[in-house]
């Protein structure tokens, strides 16, 4: 199975500034996830970046990284010219790790990458793991993804869905016993189907969502979900978050 890792990273952060060269365990945030993304078995890992710092950085840890434009509108744009300074070919496939997710586990790369692999009829895969916490489910910050028998996604919401009849009987105190999904944020596309993205209109329900992936929903596409049992760790968005990762590395968990 043939797969390559794409990683953007950009400096643009506002709540984390300089974010992927934050420091975790002695080596720049960035280069720790392209570590993640080495462990996968994945045959390329490229970083994706706008900032010759985040390239140097790369650079001095022996890590791939493409310098990209700096006025992309979203970061499947980036991803895309990525895979023309790689000379991807259409029907390869690639997995979009977020530059941080440095706790993403590694087989879950291996996961949407076999997954898409697997469903032909598909140009996107991802994963989704189900809500323990009645709290998640009804976090407008938790995106939620409902599913057909062969595990395609049917709709991505921030809503709780899907919703039971009585839901509102007992105050939302309890979750469906059909458990709802969590969507993860990684992604495994085909590479003709990412050089044809940014060219798709943006789609209402993208815009009502704010969620890119409802825009391949809205104009047909297809997007396998794979269910994992449990929930890989946070990414890093937030000064606490930064906190989390570091303790993690301090103690050599990777």
């Amino acid at each position: 199975m043939n797969f390559s890792v794409l990683i953007p990273a950009r400096m643009a952060s506002t709540r984390l500034p300089d974010k992927p060269l934050a420091d975790l365990g002695g080596l720049p945030m960035v280069v720790r996830v392209a570590q993640v993304a080495l462990q996968s078995g994945a045959q390329q890992v490229a970083v994706a970046t706008d900032d010759a710092r985040v390239q140097a950085a790369c650079a001095a840890h022996g890590i791939t990284a493409l310098m990209t434009r700096a006025d992309h509108p979203s970061g499947s744009d980036r991803l895309a010219e990525a895979c023309d300074l790689l000379g991807l070919a259409d029907d390869a496939v690639v997995v979009n790790l977020q530059g941080d997710e440095p706790l993403m586990p590694p087989e879950a790369l291996r996961q949407a990458a076999e997954l898409l692999h697997q469903r032909s009829d598909c140009d996107i895969s991802t994963l989704a793991h189900p809500i323990e916490v009645v709290s998640e489910f009804t976090n407008p910050n938790v995106v939620k993804v409902v599913t057909d028998a062969r595990g395609t996604a049917l709709y991505f919401s921030r809503a709780p869905i899907a919703w039971w009849r009585d839901g509102f009987a007992h105050g939302l105190d309890q979750l469906p016993a059909e458990r709802p999904l969590r969507h993860i944020g990684l992604y495994a596309y085909r590479v003709g189907f990412l050089r044809r993205f940014p060219r798709l209109g943006v789609a209402p329900l993208e815009r009502l969502e704010s969620l890119e992936q409802l825009r391949a929903l809205w104009h047909g596409h297809r997007i396998a979900v794979w269910v994992t049992p449990e929930a890989p760790m946070p990414g890093v968005d937030t000064p606490e978050d930064l906190a989390r990762a570091q303790a993690w590395f301090a103690k050599g968990s990777r």
